[in-house]
């Protein structure tokens, strides 16, 4: 069973969680900013991955 930490995620959806738009979110992992992956043409997303990102931005943002 996986673990739900592994879940994967599609640019839409890690655009609602960090409050980005999609485009943003997929030349950010381009560039990687966000750690992806390609599964054939689309980028894929570790929920895990996500979430640690999450805090990370919320740490600068605080800090600000």
């Amino acid at each position: 069973m996986a673990d739900k930490d592994d879940i994967l995620l599609n640019s839409r959806e890690v655009a609602f969680l960090l409050d980005l738009s999609p485009d943003t979110v997929n030349e950010f992992a381009r560039r990687n900013i966000i750690p992806a992956f390609k599964k054939g043409r689309q980028w894929r997303f570790r929920k895990r991955d996500i979430t640690l990102v999450k805090r990370q931005l919320r740490g600068i943002n605080a800090a600000a």
